[in-house]
């Protein structure tokens, strides 16, 4: 279950300034040069639209598909930020968010989070349920990004495999 991040911790994050000057980007279908991009989108299984927008808004999303999750609010909205981490112990990835948009209509519930210092990566990412023609819910990933830190510029296509890989959890997530 996610968790409250600690104020003190969020109170820094919220201070602090987006890692690329494409804020709001994944809002258009048309994303920014001088980044990598990645479109996936799947239809969802065993779930109603409703279930997937709820566990999509409330982080439930992230954390079944492996991350750890800590924010300033249990539900995305509007500059709420996120600290959120992969692998245990000293050997964890952390990587800080703030939320850009968020929108929760009836066929459609979605949020962007773009990237903060010290995260792996500089970008944003968007996440979306949409209820398709005959009401069945489709999950969409949107994000452009490139290498942040010297150890993802390092790593060349392993850093793409490593996004590749945790796309294919995300939309594997709302099937469990």
């Amino acid at each position: 279950m996610p968790t409250q991040l600690d104020k003190s911790r969020a109170a820094e994050l919220q201070r602090a300034s987006f890692t690329y000057a494409e804020v709001g980007a994944t809002a258009s279908d048309c994303l920014p040069r001088g980044f990598r991009h990645l479109s996936r989108s799947r239809s969802v299984s065993g779930r109603d639209f409703d279930e997937c927008a709820e566990a999509l808004l409330t982080w439930r999303l992230h954390e079944a598909a492996g991350l750890r999750v800590e924010a300033s609010s249990m539900r995305a909205e509007k500059d709420a930020v996120l600290l959120m981490r992969l692998g245990f112990g000293p050997a964890s990835f952390q990587i800080p968010c703030r939320v850009v948009y968020v929108l929760d209509e009836p066929d459609r519930a979605d949020f962007a989070y773009g990237t903060l210092p010290g995260h792996p990566e500089c970008g944003e990412e968007l996440f979306a349920v949409e209820r398709d023609d005959a009401g069945r819910a489709r999950f969409v990933v949107r994000a452009f990004s490139r290498p942040a830190t010297r150890l993802a510029r390092l790593s060349g296509p392993a850093n793409h495999w490593a996004q590749s890989l945790m796309t294919n959890r995300y939309l594997a997530a709302l099937d469990t």
